[in-house]
Formats: structure tokens, sequence, C-alpha cells
């Protein structure tokens, strides 16, 4: 009944979405993207008077001010934290006021659901009405607004004239990794050390059934059957979509590093490889087993999979933990005897294989100019991303204002106030969906303070051994970090097919889980057969052209 159920769900969603993607894919060309100027974001005319005379570089100088007001619009994520509106806050208004009203800018923040990321930015470039940068945190995505004509190539010299420390501190990454078909159309953030994406796990569960931390993913799988046989819970999960990072743990060391480069593959789904088989066949298990929640491919929301956790449901959930997040008080409201822990990586690999995740590539989030961005409007773009690393603005954007939002302590290390909420708070994740233009985390001089500070900044008052663990775990594994061959090259495989196949892949792989074990072999492989015939064949024969071609990194 359930398969059955998903199937219908599944048809719908695909006819949906393909309606979406379809118009995202006609309408997201430079020529449809000439109305942004003209639709009801409120763009304001190219200024036909300049506010000083022009340099000796050739760029007009505005360090006293646009003549005519501009508009540049700014993409932050919304993450749904009640209460906060992103477009519409303390700090927005203080950016307004700081930056915009000095160089007469109007500085309009756009809300993008991090869950629907994609689908809203190519609704957005569609309409006409995307921000004036493009951005996303995986590079797959980010070459594909390049190829539907999202974006502009940039001028290094212009950034250099207009942001000179951003310029510094970003103009390796984007001669190194910025460039597509030979021209530059990426900048990137810095990309500190970060390891406040945890799994977080009920250890009060673990002691109720007399377990240690798994050490692999058999131990890891007699935990949750004793979960379930106590009563107590099953183990999270949700419909895996446009991320494709679960085979990781599955994966032979060391690397094949030919079959890497030919997969491995953040935003398509590489079905056919064998660790995605090992993958799907332990999620079969754990699925017939009563493991898991039984209708984890109903979850497509993170709201979804966090609400069954705080509500003692599930033991597990994953999460980029902030010293602010309500996860924690949540599941204290519900369950006041909850204990946490950070679930070793090792739980989550086979018997003889090594705890191997994702390295991020050098850089953090990735970034683009949007095609009809005026030579005004780039200008005040590059001053307001200049503006920020300048007299501590940034430090003040992350950190908020202090002997309100904090204190200095006798290392020189800015301590939140615990429960602050006065007009100044901070969202949940300490505003970081909108310094995340400059760099991942807050940092500081030496590694020992930003040790403490990334403590601090992640972790909830009482909770810093979450944090203590999850960096140890990092250390422990380090060397099984790998990343994902970047293509210098536009491959039209992928974006021809992309959309439809990540559609594919979720019936596909739901009808691998929800299949009887016995009948997994077969229903796996007709699900190859149907996959490769979809598109994803022909991907991996343009993939191999291009590695033989050299063009990747």
């Amino acid at each position: 009944m359930k398969n059955n159920t998903f199937k219908r769900m599944m048809a719908f969603m695909a006819i949906t979405t393909m309606g979406v993607g379809s118009l995202a894919g006609c309408g997201s060309s430079k020529e449809t993207q000439s109305n942004k100027a003209t639709s009801t974001n409120n763009k304001s005319a190219e200024s036909t008077t300049p506010a000083a005379s022009t340099s000796t570089d050739g760029y007009q100088d505005y360090s006293n001010g646009f003549a005519n007001n501009v508009t540049i619009q700014i993409p932050v994520y919304d993450r749904a934290f009640e209460g906060w509106n992103v477009a519409d806050n303390y700090w927005t208004k203080w950016v307004q006021s700081e930056f915009g009203d000095k160089y007469n800018v109007t500085v309009e923040y756009v809300a993008i659901g991090r869950s629907t990321e994609v689908n809203d930015y190519n609704q957005m470039l569609a309409a006409g009405t995307a921000p004036d940068i493009i951005f996303h945190y995986d590079m797959p995505q980010a070459v594909s607004y390049y190829s539907q004509g999202a974006m502009q190539p940039l001028d290094l010299e212009e950034m250099k004239f207009y942001a000179p420390k951003y310029y510094e501190m970003t103009s390796e990454m984007t001669e190194t990794y910025g460039k597509m078909d030979g021209d530059n159309y990426f900048f990137f953030a810095e990309r500190p050390t970060a390891y406040n994406y945890v799994t977080l796990i009920r250890k009060d569960w673990m002691d109720k059934v007399g377990v240690e931390m798994p050490k692999n993913l058999t131990e890891y799988n007699e935990m949750l059957k004793k979960w379930n046989e106590a009563g107590l819970g099953k183990g999270g999960g949700s419909l895996v979509q446009n991320n494709f990072t679960y085979s990781y743990p599955f994966r032979d060391w060391p690397l094949n590093q030919d079959e890497r480069n030919l997969y491995s593959d953040l935003s398509i789904a590489d079905l056919t490889w064998a660790p995605t088989k090992e993958y799907l066949q332990n999620l079969n298990y754990q699925y017939n087993n009563g493991l898991i929640d039984p209708e984890f491919y109903l979850k497509t929301e993170d709201a979804q999979v966090k609400a069954d956790f705080v509500a003692g449901k599930t033991g597990t959930y994953a999460v980029y933990l902030t010293s602010n997040t309500d996860i924690i008080s949540s599941l204290k409201a519900n369950c006041p005897d909850a204990e946490l822990a950070v679930l070793a990586p090792e739980a989550f690999s086979p018997e003889g294989k090594m705890p191997q995740q994702r390295a991020y590539w050098p850089f953090g989030m990735i970034m683009g100019i949007n095609s009809t961005t005026s030579a005004e409007e780039r200008a005040a773009l590059w001053m307001y991303l200049e503006w920020m690393m300048e007299d501590n603005h940034l430090f003040t954007f992350q950190n908020g204002i202090e002997g309100q939002n904090y204190n200095f302590d006798a290392d020189g290390l800015a301590v939140q106030v615990a429960d602050f909420a006065g007009e100044s708070a901070l969202s949940q994740n300490n505003n970081k969906d909108y310094w995340c233009l400059w760099t991942e985390s807050a940092q500081y001089d030496s590694d020992d303070l930003n040790y403490k500070a990334n403590i601090a900044n992640w972790a909830p008052e009482g909770y810093e051994y979450l944090i203590e663990d999850s960096y140890k775990y990092f250390k422990d594994t380090e060397e099984y970090y790998t990343t994902d061959a970047l293509f210098t090259v536009t491959l039209e495989k992928v974006a021809e097919y992309k959309t439809d196949l990540n559609e594919l892949w979720k019936e596909l792989y739901v009808e691998c889980v929800l299949a009887q074990e016995v009948e997994f072999e077969a229903v796996y492989n007709k699900a190859c057969e149907t996959y490769l015939g979809a598109g994803y064949q022909e991907i991996l024969d343009e993939k191999q052209e291009q590695i033989a071609a050299g063009n990747f990194k």
C-alpha cells in the first residue's frame, strides 16, 4: 500500500516539478533575464550623471555616493526560524542605515528557501526577478546556473577597484576555480575548517538498551534494532534529494580515483555505482526490519525530520549546530530526560571500510553576478562587499552589539549573552546567512582562539562537549575526506538531464528501499537499466570524454 501511495505521489511531483523545470529551462536565458531591470523588483534606472569623475583606472568613483539611488538585491537563506523575517529585521535596517544611506544605495534582501533553493532561483530567473548575486554552496549547481546564461563574466580589475580588500581575499580562489570555458564567472567566500555539521543521537536511549557508541554499520543497525524492540523509537530519515553524499561510507579505500572522477557528483545520484548499491541494500534492510522511520520518503523538508526528533519519535538528527539553535531546548521541552551525543562517523561505514566523507573544496559560498545587473548596480554590490570588511562591520554582523549581544572575555573572545532577546538579537544561526558571502565561520588571529570561538558559536550553553567531540571525530577521520572532480567546462548532458534524473532517482531509489529483501536485486537492476536509459549513460560518456581531455580539477 505504501509503495503504491508513493508512486502516485511521485507521479504528481514529477509532473509539477518538470513543469517548473521546463519553465526555468526556457526562461532563464540572458534574453529572458532582460526583464529584470523593469520588473516589480524596483531596480532603479542606471544613472546618466556620475557622482564623481572617472578614475585613472577607467571606473567611475562613487566613494561620495551615487548621484541617483541604486538598488541592489542580496540573496539570503530563509530557514523558517520562528519570528524571524529574513528580509526585514534589525540587521537589514542596520546595513541600510550604515552602508546604504551613506552611498545612496537601497539594499534589499531576497529570501531564498534553504530547502527549496534551486526551485526558488530557477523560478526567479525565469521571471526576471532574481537577485544581483546568484549563489550556491556546491559547484555543480553553480555551473548549472552559468549554463542557463544566468551570470555575466567578471571584470576582476573592477572588483579590485571597488573592493580591494574583498578582492585580496577571494582573488586566488577566483583565479584557480572561478573560470568556465576560459572566462572568470565565479567568486568565492572563504572556508575555514568547520566541523559543526553533526548527527545528534539520543545517548539516553543508548544507555537504556546497554550499547556503546557504534563503531561500524553492523553495530549501528543492532542498536536501532534494540531501540525498536524496547519501544523507544527509530532512526530518523528523509527523502534523499538534490544533494548526493550518501555513498561515501560505502566506497572502497584507498579510493579508486578513476571511479571517483566518473561517478562522484554532488548534483546527480550515482545510482549505478557499486557503493550506491550497498547503501540502498542497507537502507532496504533497515526499512524491512523496522529500524527507520517507515515514511521517510514523505519527509521532504528538514522541519519534518526535526519535528520527529524533538517529539521523541526518532533518535538521530543531522544538523548544523549553532549556539542559539532551538533543537536541544525543543527536545528537552518534550523529553526532559533526553541526553545527547554526536554519532561517531564510523557508525555509517560497513565493517572493513573507512569512515569516508565528502571534503569541501577550499572555498565557501560560490557566487556569480546576475547577467542583467547593471554597471552601477555591480559597483554598488562590490562596495557593499568591501564595506563589510572595513571598521569591524563583519565582526558586528557576526556577533552583534557589544554590551548587548556579547561581552569580551579575558582572551578577547566575544561571548554571547545567554538568552538575549533584545532588538539586535541575531538569527538562530548567528546571522550566518547574511555573512556567508564573506566566510563560513567567524575568525580570530590565533588557532586557539578560533577553536574557542567555534565552541562558543556552535555549542549551546552546557553542550560544549558536542563540538569538542565533533572536532575530535573530524581530526581522527580527516584523511578519509575526499572531494568530487570539478569540471572546468560545461557538461551539456548534465544540464540536459539533471532535472529529470533527480526526479527519477526519487522514484527508483524508494522502490529499491521499499522492495521485499528477496526482491532487492531484481528491483535494483531494473532501476539501473531505467536510469541509464533516461540519460545517465550519456552523462557518463560525456564525463569520460572530458576526463580524457583533462578538463577537470
